[in-house]
């Protein structure tokens, strides 16, 4: 009898673990052939800093350009600049961004002085180029694959004084 009842056993087992891969491969085919969001910073505000380091309020705003809205529970942000990690930050606060809608969502974000003097030297080395390349990463968290993911990159344009130099030379 209890070679009958661990058949049994087993075979519920291999049924249970079906159906959760059943349930995690559908929960992936949702997300897949998503759209990415659309990620802008519209502002930067000054934060009292503490030390030596800078601190600042980021202003996002996401754009959802698919069919399904998307709930969060905090915000991560990482800045590059010139291709080396300049700022970080998180935020615990959550959200919808609405399906084919956005939302504004605001990130501290904290600079180390040792970056911050870091690109100070690469900007005096390289000026004459009139433009900063930067990356933003950051991640909404929640959902059941752990969040969805966000990227942005471009260059700063800095500005230049009516005689063809860059300001500040």
């Amino acid at each position: 009898m209890p070679v009958a009842h661990a058949g049994r056993s087993a075979r519920l087992f291999s049924l249970f673990c079906l159906l959760l891969s059943l349930v995690f491969w559908l929960s992936g085919c949702a997300g897949f052939g998503q759209d990415p969001l659309r990620v802008n910073v519209a502002g930067i505000e000054p934060l009292k800093g503490e030390g030596l380091e800078m601190r600042f309020n980021v202003k996002l705003r996401i754009q959802n350009p698919n069919d399904t809205p998307i709930e969060y529970s905090g915000v991560s942000l990482q800045l590059d600049l010139n291709g080396q990690s300049f700022a970080s930050g998180v935020s615990d606060q959550s959200g919808v961004v609405p399906r084919f809608g956005e939302a504004i969502i605001y990130v501290p974000l904290t600079v180390p002085a040792f970056s911050a003097v870091r690109q100070a030297f690469a900007f005096a080395g390289g000026a004459s180029a009139g433009s900063i390349p930067y990356e933003i990463r950051g991640r909404l968290a929640g959902g059941i694959g752990g969040g969805t993911r966000f990227t942005d990159q471009g260059k700063l344009s800095l500005p230049v004084a009516p005689g063809g130099s860059l300001m500040g030379e």
